[in-house]
């Protein structure tokens, strides 16, 4: 995981540092198709994406990078420290996606609304994680990931540009970004909120899913345009 992560971030910043248009923004995400049988609640994360070049009149397009972080189930329990009578832990479980997208955004029109529309291919990282803490939350005391898998995903989008002001020292223009997308994911295995028990030996089962990992997304989030 931690891997995965790292190659994410050091692709995004390396070409954030050569973009001229970066944006960020808070998503919502529904699975759809198969995966909703399996997962049928509202996911919550983080979209960060960073553009060469602006579109102009000349070149109404551009391409760049995009990656994400979406949390889709979370389990929190307390339980007694065994060997430990009276002693308590606070374990958690949380089932992510984390992903990496090659974007190619049209957007034909100028002006304080910029309507657009997205094209996305890449992959996503789906795992499960868990966590345990002493009693009061406030110290870690270990944590491992306990399943994960990849799929290829592609899909597309649109969304609307609102300019909220201009001329801000290197930024040129800074926009709020209303958008949503849809992503088709192949088939990957993975678990659920309900995916992990212990049997009486104190033995630890992983009922895994395994389908196709489609998603709808939401996002709310801002986008900065520099002089370069």
């Amino acid at each position: 995981m931690k891997k995965y992560l790292t190659v994410i971030m050091i692709l995004f910043f390396a070409s954030s540092a050569m973009a001229q248009a970066v944006g960020g923004s808070f998503m919502l995400g529904y699975p759809q198709g198969d995966f909703r049988k399996n997962v049928d609640q509202l996911g919550f994360g983080f979209q960060i994406q960073g553009m060469l070049w602006a579109p102009t009149h000349e070149k109404p397009f551009s391409i760049g990078l995009d990656g994400g972080y979406l949390i889709y189930g979370h389990t929190s329990e307390r339980r007694e420290w065994t060997g430990f009578p009276g002693v308590y832990l606070n374990l958690t479980r949380t089932n992510s996606m984390a992903h990496l997208h090659l974007v190619l955004q049209v957007s034909p029109f100028f002006g304080t609304v910029r309507p657009y529309i997205e094209g996305l291919f890449g992959g996503s990282y789906i795992f499960t994680t868990s966590e345990v803490k002493n009693e009061n939350g406030n110290q870690q005391i270990a944590s491992s990931t306990n399943y994960d898998d990849f799929t290829w995903n592609y899909g597309g989008g649109g969304g609307i540009l609102f300019k909220l002001t201009d001329n801000l020292d290197r930024i040129s223009a800074l926009y709020l970004d209303l958008k949503a997308r849809y992503l088709f994911g192949t088939e990957a295995s993975y678990l659920t909120e309900q995916s992990i028990t212990v049997n009486n030996q104190g033995q630890t089962i992983y009922n895994a899913k395994k389908s196709t990992t489609d998603f709808f997304t939401f996002h709310i989030g801002v986008v900065a345009y520099f002089n370069l």
